[in-house]
């Protein structure tokens, strides 16, 4: 969980501060599990923000009764977001919640069936600890790893940074998550990276492409399809309102869509689908009913 102070979203306000981040995944994941499904969040928070935390948690439906983030003393993370244009924007991060070590984790994923992974702030754990996640937890794996492209500088801004060892850490899951801008950093060929990712373990890696849509590879052979956003939601991108945590909604509605039984086609539009409508709200608060096309409250 992410607390993020935004400017430019609509340059007639003054800066917003809302939440951010895993927030946006667990709306989508929300809106589009099937009823038979739990979220069981394996979430650490800093006890500054511990108590609003788990107020926005109870507002999602699919959690189990009395189900609360996990408090750690250090700060929450908080990110300061100014946006240069619709799908640009500079990040700053401080805070100090810790990352996960197996010995942690693995008593808490030993009784589920699926595990959802985003890398909001990229120190959610090592290399090392998600190997010995794919090694310990035999079901189904699913990972954004959008914020390890970023490196921090000494006063906490974020810049784009080559992952190292990619083709590994793609191996430690069944379906991973990027965007255009963090496949270019690994390298000018595309289906080169999508086959040493998949010759890790990796089945599927999905590639979100803002208003064009998602793409996907898979197989051996490599087999690529671009799934194109829908004509009335590339429309969309036109009337943006708020353009932070599409890629975390395309995500959660993804996953959810897998766990389903849906294909991947199916589950990229569904992505695809959420994450257009999620520029047209501000922030998670009411973002659930909001993806599901009905009024929200915030």
């Amino acid at each position: 969980m992410v607390w993020d102070t935004i400017h430019g979203r609509d340059p007639a306000q003054a800066a917003i501060q809302e939440w951010g981040g895993i927030s946006y995944a667990l709306a989508a994941l929300d809106a589009t599990l099937p009823d038979d499904w739990l979220i069981v969040p394996l979430i650490k928070v800093g006890r500054d923000l511990a108590v609003k935390a788990n107020d926005f948690l109870r507002s999602i439906r699919h959690t189990p009764r009395g189900a609360r983030f996990i408090e750690v003393p250090e700060p929450n993370n908080r990110v300061t977001l100014r946006y240069e244009s619709a799908e640009r924007r500079c990040e700053q991060m401080s805070g100090g919640v810790p990352p996960w070590t197996w010995p942690e984790l693995g008593p808490l994923v030993r009784d589920l069936d699926a595990v959802y992974i985003n890398f909001i702030s990229g120190f959610e754990m090592s290399l090392d600890t998600a190997q010995l996640l794919r090694r310990g937890f035999p079901g189904f794996l699913y990972a954004d790893l959008h914020s390890l492209f970023l490196a921090k500088e000494p006063d906490g801004t974020r810049v784009p940074s080559p992952l190292p060892q990619a083709p590994t850490w793609f191996g430690c899951f069944n379906v991973v998550q990027l965007n255009e801008d963090e496949m270019r950093q690994l390298g000018p060929d595309p289906l080169a990276i999508a086959a040493d990712a998949l010759r890790q373990g990796c089945s599927t890696l999905c590639v979100t492409l803002g208003r064009r849509g998602a793409a996907y590879f898979t197989g051996n052979p490599v087999r690529t399809q671009l799934i194109p956003a829908p004509a009335t939601h590339q429309a969309a991108f036109d009337r943006i309102v708020d353009p932070t945590g599409c890629g975390d909604v395309f995500g959660g509605a993804v996953v959810a869509m897998l766990l389903a039984g849906a294909s991947i086609e199916d589950a990229l539009r569904t992505g695809n689908q959420l994450g257009a409508r999620n520029v047209n709200h501000h922030g998670a608060t009411g973002l659930r009913d909001h993806l599901m096309g009905k009024l929200s409250v915030v």
